[in-house]
C-alpha cells in the first residue's frame, strides 16, 4: 500500500539568488535516491517547495517497503571460481565468506557470457527496503549534495557538535500519509510540527496532520505560499494588476522577480512615489538603484519611459499601509539623491580628461593597465575600421575606442558597475559629442549575454570586435583559458559575440584575417607603451592564433546546434573552415537542401569514401588530368560529366548560390556510382593510378566548395 510523502527542512532565511535552485535540487535528490532504491513508482509525481525559511518536497504513491527484488551478484570469472568438476573453489568460498554467505552448491550458480570471459553470477533474494531506512538515505544524500556555494558553520544544541550546512536549520518535517517517519538530521528527529510566517501566522506552531495537508496548511494558517512558482505567479498577476490600475507597464526583470519571490513568504503589492524632478537623471541610473538597492519594480509609461511611481513588494500586510509606503518613499528619496549626486559630480569632469587614470587602473597583473589595453584596442579597431569601411569609419571608431573605458573612472559606474557604457553613453553626448561616438561607447560591450541586441552602427561594431578580440588573445597569450565550467573572464561569451556580430551584421571580413591582425597589434611593443611605463608584451605565436581560432569554431559549432542544425550539417560546412562566417547560414541552408535529395545518401558515401583513398595515398595533388591516360569507359564518362558540372559549380559557388551549387552535384550520382563499381582506382600501372588519383582530386574539389558532404554519410 502506498502512501503521500512529505519532507520538510525549516531553516534561517535562504539566500534569495540560489532559492529556486536549492529547492529544485533537494527535491530530485530526495526523489532520485527514493526511486534508486524502488521507493516509488512510475506514477510518483514529485513537488518541490522553496520559501525564504524552508525546503520541502511532497512525492505521490511511496511505498512504506520497496518490494523484494530478485539480484543478480557478479562473483569472478568461472575459470577461477569452478575447478575442473565444477565445484567451488577456495576463491569462491573466500569470496561468499566475506559477502556473509555460507555454503552454496555450483547449481546456484549462473554463468554469463561476457566478451571472451565467462562470469559467475549469484542470484538472490532481497527484502525491499523500510521507507524510514531509505529516506533517511535520501535525506542525507540530498543534504550532502545540495548545490551550496558557500556553507555556515554552526554548532547544534547539544553544544558539542558543528555541523556544515547553507543555513542554519530549525526543523524537519517527515510524514508518510499521517504517520511520522524517524529520520534524522542536523540534530533533529522528523516530526509533523513546522512553523509558518514570523509575523502573520495565525498561530507560531503548525501541525501537519496529513503530508497532503501541508501547502493549504502553511497558505491559510500560517500565511506562507510555499511553492516558488505559485508564489512567483502571484507576484507577477499582483505587479500586472497594480501597474495596470494606474495605465503604467511593470519593468521586466526576470532575474528580480526571482529574487523578490524568494525574499518574501506572502506577497503583499503596494506603490509608491518619488519627487518628479529626479526624472532629470538618467532613467537607467534611477532603475538600477531601484532595483539593486530597494528590490523595486519601477513603471515605465506607454513609450517605455520611467515614471516617478514604483511598486514594493511586502512581506507583510498591514491592515493600513500607510507607514510602509512612506518608509520606503523616504528610502528610494535618499538613494536617489546619491544617484543624482553621482550624476552631478561626474559631469564635472570631461571623458578625456580621464583618459590619463587609466594608466593606473590595473586590467591584469600580466597584461598591464586600463589605459595600455586601450592604445591596443584604438590600433585594432582603427584596422577594423579601415577592413568594414574606409578612413573616416576608421577614425570615428579610433575616437569611441579611446573613450571607451573612460566611464569606468566615474563614481556612477564606481557605485553600479553595471551602468558602464551606458553612463559613457550619457556623458559624451552631454559634452556634445556626436551621436555615433556616444552609442558606440555604449555598445562596445554588446553583446553583453545570449539574446542581447548587437552594436546600432559601424562604429560600434568595429569597437565592438576591437575590444573583444584583444580580450581573447591578450588573455590566451598568458594561458587563462576556460576549463570545464569556469570561463572567469567570460571568454566563451566574448567569442559568441564577435560571431554573432560577424554572421547577423553579415560583414564581409573573414574570421581568420581578423585573429591575424589582432595578432599583429598586440605584438607591437610601441602600441601600448607610448610613454605610459612598462610595456606588458603579448607573446602571440602561430600555435596560439590556432589554438583561438580552434576555440571560435568550437563555440559557433555548438551555437549552431542550439539553433537546431543537426551535428552532421554543422560539421560538413564547419570542417572547411571557412573564414567569412557571415556566409555559413547560407551553407547551411544549402546542406539541408541538398541532404533531402534522393541522390545525397549515395553523393555523400562516395565523397567519404574518395577522401579515405585519398589520405592512404602519397599523390601530388597539384598534378592535373591527363585526359589521354583516361582509359576506362566509367573513368571517361565520370571525367565528361565533371567537366560539364564544374563550371556551373564553380560560378554559382562565387555567386553565394550554395543551394545550386551542391544540387548540381545531383548529375555525378550516376557515373560515380559506376566507377567505383567498375574502375581500380589503384591500379598496377603507376600512371593510370596517378591520373585517377587526380580524377578523385579534381571530384574531390567541385563536390567539396560548399561543404564537407562526406559527414552527412551515415
Amino acid at each position: 500500500m502506498t502512501e503521500n510523502l512529505l519532507i520538510e527542512l525549516l531553516t534561517e532565511e535562504l539566500p534569495p539568488k540560489s532559492l529556486d535552485k536549492l529547492g529544485n535540487a533537494f527535491a530530485a535528490s530526495i526523489a532520485d535516491s527514493l526511486k534508486n532504491q524502488a521507493l516509488s513508482t512510475a506514477d510518483t509525481v514529485v513537488t518541490a517547495f522553496a520559501s525564504p525559511r524552508r525546503l520541502a518536497v511532497h512525492l505521490t504513491a511511496v511505498p512504506a517497503q520497496a518490494p523484494d527484488q530478485t539480484v543478480a551478484l557478479r562473483l569472478m570469472p568461472v575459470a577461477v571460481g569452478l575447478d575442473a568438476q565444477g565445484q567451488p573453489t577456495p576463491a569462491l568460498q573466500k569470496k561468499l565468506a566475506a559477502l556473509g554467505l555460507g555454503e552454496i552448491t555450483a547449481t546456484a550458480l549462473r554463468r554469463v557470457q561476457e566478451g571472451k570471459a565467462e562470469m559467475l553470477f549469484l542470484e538472490q533474494n532481497v527484502t525491499g527496503i523500510l521507507l524510514a531506512a531509505g529516506l533517511q538515505k535520501a535525506v542525507d544524500e540530498a543534504v550532502r549534495q545540495l548545490p551550496v556555494p558557500k556553507v555556515m558553520t554552526y554548532q547544534l544544541d547539544d553544544g558539542w557538535e558543528n555541523v556544515h550546512f547553507v543555513r542554519p536549520v530549525h526543523g524537519l518535517v517527515a510524514l508518510h500519509g499521517q504517520q511520522i517517519v524517524p529520520v534524522r538530521a542536523f540534530g533533529f528527529v522528523a516530526g509533523r510540527t513546522t512553523r509558518g510566517h514570523r509575523f502573520e501566522a495565525r498561530q507560531a506552531i503548525l501541525e501537519i496532520d496529513h503530508a497532503d495537508h501541508y501547502a493549504a496548511l502553511l497558505e491559510t494558517e500560517g500565511a506562507v505560499i510555499p511553492g516558488f512558482s505559485q508564489r512567483r505567479h502571484r507576484i507577477r498577476e499582483g505587479l500586472e494588476a497594480a501597474a495596470g490600475a494606474v495605465q503604467l507597464q511593470c519593468l521586466n526583470d526576470e532575474a528580480l522577480l526571482d529574487e523578490v519571490t524568494a525574499l518574501v513568504e506572502h506577497p503583499n503589492i503596494l506603490m509608491g512615489t518619488f519627487p518628479a524632478d529626479f526624472l532629470e537623471v538618467p532613467q537607467e541610473c534611477l532603475i538600477s538603484t531601484m532595483k539593486i538597492n530597494q528590490k523595486y519594480f519601477p513603471l515605465l509609461d506607454s513609450d517605455g519611459k520611467l515614471t516617478h511611481h514604483f511598486l514594493i513588494v511586502s512581506n507583510i500586510t498591514p491592515a493600513d499601509p500607510g507607514q510602509i509606503i512612506s518608509g520606503n518613499e523616504r528610502v528610494i528619496r535618499s538613494r536617489l539623491a546619491d544617484a543624482r549626486f553621482f550624476f552631478d559630480h561626474d559631469r564635472k569632469r570631461t571623458l578625456a580628461s580621464r583618459l590619463p587614470d587609466l594608466d593606473r587602473v590595473i586590467y591584469h597583473h600580466q597584461l598591464g593597465s586600463q589605459g595600455e589595453r586601450t592604445r591596443y584596442v584604438r590600433a585594432l579597431a582603427r584596422i577594423i575600421g579601415q577592413l568594414l569601411g574606409d578612413s573616416n569609419l576608421s577614425a570615428q571608431a579610433d575616437q569611441a575606442a579611446m573613450l571607451a573605458k573612460a566611464d569606468l573612472l566615474t563614481d556612477m559606474v564606481g557605485e553600479f558597475p553595471e551602468l558602464q557604457g551606458i553612463m559613457g553613453r550619457y556623458y559624451a553626448r552631454l559634452e556634445g559629442m556626436d551621436e555615433t561616438i556616444a552609442f558606440a561607447i555604449e555598445d562596445h560591450y554588446k553583446p553583453r549575454f545570449a539574446g542581447d541586441v548587437l552594436p546600432r552602427s559601424m562604429t560600434g561594431i568595429c569597437v565592438a570586435l576591437a575590444d573583444k578580440l584583444e580580450t581573447l588573445i591578450s588573455l590566451f597569450s598568458i594561458g587563462q583559458l576556460p576549463t570545464g565550467d569556469k570561463d572567469p573572464y567570460a571568454l566563451r561569451r566574448h567569442a559568441l559575440g564577435v560571431i554573432r556580430i560577424l554572421i547577423e551584421k553579415d560583414l564581409p571580413v573573414g574570421l581568420d584575417v581578423l585573429i591575424s591582425r589582432a595578432a599583429d597589434v598586440l605584438q607591437d611593443a610601441t602600441i601600448g607603451d607610448q610613454g605610459a611605463g612598462t610595456n606588458h608584451a603579448r607573446p602571440v605565436t602561430p600555435a596560439l592564433v590556432q589554438q583561438l581560432q580552434d576555440f571560435f569554431y568550437d563555440r559557433l559549432a555548438g551555437s549552431l546546434r542550439d539553433q537546431g542544425y543537426t551535428v552532421q550539417e554543422v560539421d560538413a560546412v564547419l570542417n572547411l573552415r571557412p573564414s567569412l562566417l557571415c556566409e555559413i547560414p547560407r551553407r547551411l541552408a544549402a546542406v539541408r537542401a541538398f541532404a533531402a535529395l534522393p541522390e545525397a545518401a549515395s553523393l555523400a558515401a562516395a565523397n567519404k569514401r574518395v577522401g579515405n583513398i585519398l589520405k592512404k595515398s602519397a599523390f601530388d595533388a597539384t598534378i592535373g588530368i591527363d585526359e589521354t591516360c583516361l582509359q576506362a569507359p566509367a573513368e571517361i564518362a565520370l571525367y565528361r560529366a565533371l567537366s560539364a558540372i564544374e563550371t556551373d559549380t564553380r560560378h554559382a559557388f562565387q555567386k553565394g548560390d550554395y543551394v545550386t551549387a551542391l544540387q548540381i552535384l545531383a548529375a555525378l550520382k550516376a557515373p560515380v556510382d559506376t566507377f567505383f563499381d567498375q574502375v581500380m582506382v589503384n591500379d598496377e600501372n603507376e600512371a593510370l593510378r596517378r591520373n585517377r588519383l587526380a580524377l578523385l582530386i579534381a571530384l574531390q574539389v567541385t563536390m567539396n566548395r560548399v561543404a564537407d558532404i562526406s559527414r552527412l554519410a551515415a
